[in-house]
């Protein structure tokens, strides 16, 4: 039987590391890479016998490659926190990597916002490369929105990962900041040049993508919301990205 493990990159995880190891107990081993938590995410993955580790965060692609640095297993699992594999999902990890059909996998995964599953929107379905043969997968080295690059075929299973993210509007809002800021980053690295406008114009056009074009409309009121805070985050990426870019000159 092929030895499974399981990666999971965390900072202040404390409402879901507990359940999230628990939905993995499949796995062999269960490591954990923390970078900095304040809360009880540390003490309480070791509670669940998770190898626990801190690493300083340098991006979301580095934080994972540094987990998958330490993974023994033959194949690699990567989760985040707010993640579930479901025993249906399990069951179907546990009979694919028995097989020599495919270096990697992907699945749909469902997730839920402000207590509401969001089915169009541009979030469903939404296929996620999480399962891989180690040696064969890694993950790039972007700061947010990192992807697993596989390194052979690549099979899907029918089976899906549930995702409660933001449950709470306060989540959503410290999320765009964060992911704002490295976006931001990465944008001023590029040294593509940032106009103010750019911003107005690629918030308008994230919001039009995401509620009409990818009938959020058919999400509700979450769906309206949904919307508007994915035009946010575009808006403050550009616009922070233009600021950095003025003070430089």
């Amino acid at each position: 039987m092929p030895k499974l493990s399981a990666i999971i990159i965390t900072l202040n995880e404390a409402d879901n590391i507990e359940d999230c190891l628990r939905h993995l107990a499949f796995c062999d081993e269960r490591i954990v890479v923390d970078c900095g938590s304040e809360d009880d995410t540390v003490a309480l993955a070791r509670q669940q016998g998770a190898l626990v580790t801190h690493h300083a965060f340098e991006g979301f692609g580095a934080q994972k490659n540094h987990a998958l640095s330490l993974a023994t297993g033959d194949w690699v699992l990567s989760i985040d926190a707010d993640e579930r594999v479901t025993p249906a999902l399990a069951a179907e990890i546990l009979a694919a990597i028995q097989t020599d059909a495919a270096d990697g996998y992907d699945f749909t995964r469902l997730s839920s916002f402000c207590g509401r599953e969001i089915r169009h929107s541009g979030w469903y379905p939404d296929y996620v490369l999480r399962l891989f043969r180690r040696g064969r997968g890694r993950f790039s080295h972007h700061l947010v929105h990192e992807r697993v690059i596989c390194d052979g075929p690549v099979g899907r299973l029918s089976q899906q990962l549930l995702h409660d993210t933001m449950p709470e509007l306060e989540d959503a809002l410290s999320r765009i900041n964060r992911y704002s800021s490295a976006g931001a980053a990465e944008l001023a690295a590029s040294g593509r040049r940032v106009s103010f406008a750019s911003g107005i114009l690629h918030g308008w056009w994230r919001f039009m993508t995401h509620y009409v074009f990818r009938a959020g409309f058919l999400d509700g009121r979450e769906g309206f919301l949904l919307a508007v805070l994915n035009a946010e985050g575009t808006y403050y990426r550009y616009m922070k990205a233009w600021i950095a870019q003025r003070r430089k000159q």
